[in-house]
């Protein structure tokens, strides 16, 4: 009976955990908006190019903005070879 009674709280804890969501941050923008969704469920927006644009679409939100810390940086320019005649 006891073993009974340890499945099923077993089952029961298991089934009641929040599912984990991934956390997707964009590598191509620099800033991105975390929106809060509940005490402890959040989630990214990453789309946006400065902290002055996240901080408006932020504005009247439960949400903050945060510097990306996946932000690769602009692609490296490559160097043309110079021709001389």
């Amino acid at each position: 009976m006891r073993i009974l009674a340890l499945a099923i709280l077993i089952v029961v804890t298991a089934s009641a955990a929040p599912s984990a969501h991934a956390q997707t941050y964009d590598p191509k923008y620099p800033v991105c908006l975390q929106v809060y969704t509940g005490w402890n469920d959040y989630y990214f927006e990453c789309g946006y190019t400065s902290l002055a644009q996240c901080n408006m679409s932020a504005s009247g939100r439960s949400a903050q903005c945060v510097v990306n810390p996946y932000y690769a940086g602009p692609a490296p320019r490559k160097k043309r070879a110079r021709v001389y005649q």
